[in-house]
């Protein structure tokens, strides 16, 4: 039996695989009108064809909460009805194909207001019609992008509200799990950590006041999501700022403090805080992490075959929270060896499943065995 073919049930949820395709945002919804954030045929076809392919589970691109949460103008939303049914009619679509359907709910605090990546991918001018002014924690910008404004006790407020009304939404559309988006340099990633989150009110400082919008958004999520279906938080581990140069194939890191203890205080978001942190949600109803790095401030990364994967072993081994791998695994062996040996509870595919929506398949083949969900009739010749 392959055990990344093996079934996994987190609360009343069954993912017949532990081969699950990470959100990837396309920049390809509609900028006007009534049809703004709406999912169309493009994500259709995207996510459908994953489901096809033998996905256990599909987790829609980054999903904005609020027209300011949206990375750029074409990003998908969930903060209108029209927005919730269109999205609805893909989801049942993937179900059909025995695939949970997952959604990913995102703002993007400081790096919104761009233009698409094959655009540039840079902040979009003051004078654009289709820009915005952004916000984030602090008044520190990404880069060369635009400075945002510092967000306000209302403006936290409402973020807490947007992920709880789009948690609903995503519900009423018949998702089956939630993932909070806390990655990547985005909105709650930049209250993470102290290289952008420079508040010195209880939203900032230390690792508690850091930490304190995350979990006030996983509670409200929480509130609304039923008791029997997963909610997954994805984490960036580390801004790669203060980790050691070799981190990525260190089995557990020196850390201030001795054996142990974590290192809270750093002057970036490290993985020893986001090992604290993981287990702190576990004790706020989160199910699994989705573990990547990087994306808040610029950083040398040794990028490199399974680069990430110690990141997800870390909060395996040290806090009872299960964690799913990404990063450059693209090979069926590759996989399989991270979910065999307990590194990881799942693996999540991005480029790869861009490059092969079958490669599910493809890798049980090569594993030799049979998998869930089962082939479509119209394919059954090819296997």
């Amino acid at each position: 039996m392959s055990a990344l073919f093996e079934p996994l049930t987190l609360r009343e949820v069954t993912f017949p695989n532990r081969v699950w395709m990470a959100p990837m945002c396309q920049y390809s919804a509609d900028e006007a009108g009534d049809s703004v954030g709406v999912a169309g045929n493009w994500h259709r076809t995207h996510l459908v064809s994953r489901a096809i392919g033998g996905a256990g589970l599909i987790i829609t691109e980054a999903t904005a909460v609020s027209p300011e949460g949206r990375i750029s103008p074409s990003d998908l939303g969930i903060w209108n009805d029209t927005q919730a049914d269109a999205l609805a009619a893909i989801v049942a679509e993937i179900e059909s194909f025995g695939t949970v359907p997952g959604i990913q709910l995102a703002h993007a605090g400081r790096k919104a207001s761009t233009a698409a990546p094959w655009s540039g991918g840079k902040s979009l001018p003051a004078e654009d019609p289709r820009s915005w002014e952004t916000v984030g924690p602090s008044a520190v910008a990404f880069g060369d992008y635009a400075t945002p404004k510092e967000a306000t006790a209302e403006d936290i407020a409402k973020i807490v509200d947007d992920f709880r009304t789009a948690a609903q939404r995503a519900l009423k559309a018949g998702f089956r799990v939630v993932e909070i988006h806390g990655a990547h340099g985005y909105l709650l990633h930049q209250f993470l950590s102290p290289a952008s989150n420079t508040r010195t009110d209880s939203y900032g400082g230390d690792f508690s006041g850091r930490t304190r919008l995350l979990i006030e958004v996983v509670d409200a999520v929480r509130e609304v999501w039923p008791a029997e279906l997963p909610v997954f938080v994805r984490l960036s581990a580390t801004d790669w700022l203060d980790e050691p140069e070799n981190a990525a194939g260190v089995e557990s890191a020196e850390r201030p403090g001795g054996e142990g203890t974590p290192a809270l205080e750093a002057p970036s978001w490290t993985s020893d805080q986001t090992v604290a942190l993981a287990q702190i949600l576990t004790e706020h109803g989160v199910d699994l992490v989705d573990t990547s790095t990087g994306g808040n401030v610029h950083a040398k990364i040794p990028v490199g075959p399974g680069y990430q994967v110690p990141f997800a072993r870390r909060i395996q081994n040290e806090t009872t929270m299960p964690a799913a791998a990404v990063g450059m695994i693209t090979e069926p062996k590759q996989a399989e060896d991270i979910v065999s040996l307990g590194e990881a509870t799942a693996v999540l595919l991005a480029r790869e499943l861009l490059r092969d929506p079958y490669w599910p398949r493809r890798a049980a083949r090569e594993l030799g065995v049979e998998m869930l969900p089962a082939v479509a009739p119209q394919y059954e010749r090819a296997y």
